[in-house]
């Protein structure tokens, strides 16, 4: 598992929002999370992906102190997590793999109970909740509980819900699993909105479809024997460059995150834990 993508390409010229050093988690002998590190700057998407147990959940546990790593530093607005994750989480919105809305509760009301957790007093709670219901296309579903909803449904709900606090900062994991092709395409129209009003994004996906619609391949250069790989934005200048040696066989073609994901994960089939 690694970090696929990000949307846009971005110089780091303040400190990261979120920054993860070499981090480690084992589980007995299974090491899940082998040396994982990435940052992410602020208005920026970062996709990590990998097939099934390759610990992007873990991952994403251990972004929100609910799991310790046995090596290994994060960092979250600058505050050490775990030690300081409370005081961190009051910018961070998270939407878990399966949905953790309250069955009892309607969506205006799952809306209002879970902004009262980050301390938010009614006034402002009630101020919110229209345009997130709006944001998240259920204004007519604003009395219905979340066992009356879509698939696609709750898990807009769930993105909403997220965003009472205003965060800065998105965990996602897996948002789209289970939703079908309809609902895939609203929850990224609705992920991209948030990523063109400033919000960071931190996400998991097995999908290389979704990673490659929300984030955007980084430039880089692979050897691989006596063959080199150019990965880059604006190939131009350099299939210029190339033209004339006539000693280099070239081929110029678009990259996906296909390719990306069997470098990182290898073409054996494993199985599922």
């Amino acid at each position: 598992m690694g970090p696929a993508a990000r949307w846009p390409p971005v110089i780091l010229t303040s400190p990261p929002l979120l920054r993860v050093a070499n981090l480690v988690k084992r589980y007995g002998d299974q090491t899940v999370v082998d040396d994982l590190s990435f940052e992410i700057a602020a208005g920026e998407c970062l996709g990590v992906i990998g097939p099934n147990g390759a610990g992007k959940t873990t991952t994403i546990r251990m972004c929100l102190g609910l799991v310790g790593p046995d090596s290994g530093a994060i960092e979250a607005f600058g505050l050490p997590i775990p030690q300081r994750v409370r005081e961190a989480k009051v910018r961070i919105g998270v939407v878990t793999q399966f949905d953790s809305l309250d069955p009892d509760f309607t969506c205006r009301e799952n809306l209002r109970v879970y902004g009262s957790y980050f301390g938010l007093d009614a006034k402002t709670i009630d101020s919110r909740v229209p345009g997130l219901l709006a944001f998240a296309a259920l204004q007519s579903k604003a009395s219905a509980k979340p066992g009356e909803l879509s698939g696609g449904m709750r898990r807009r709900l769930s993105l909403g819900r997220a965003l009472i606090n205003n965060p800065d900062l998105l965990l996602l994991d897996e948002p789209t699993t289970g939703l079908d092709p309809q609902a895939r395409h609203l929850m990224w129209e609705r992920l991209k909105l948030l990523l063109q009003q400033g919000k960071s994004i931190l996400l998991t996906t097995h999908f290389m479809d979704e990673a490659e619609r929300l984030c955007a391949l980084a430039s880089r250069v692979e050897v691989s024997g006596e063959t080199v790989f150019f990965y880059t934005r604006e190939p131009r200048p350099l299939v210029a460059a190339l033209a004339d040696d006539h000693s280099l066989r070239t081929l110029h073609r678009p990259a996906n995150l296909e390719d990306l994901f069997l470098k990182l994960t290898g073409r054996q089939i494993r199985d599922d834990a």
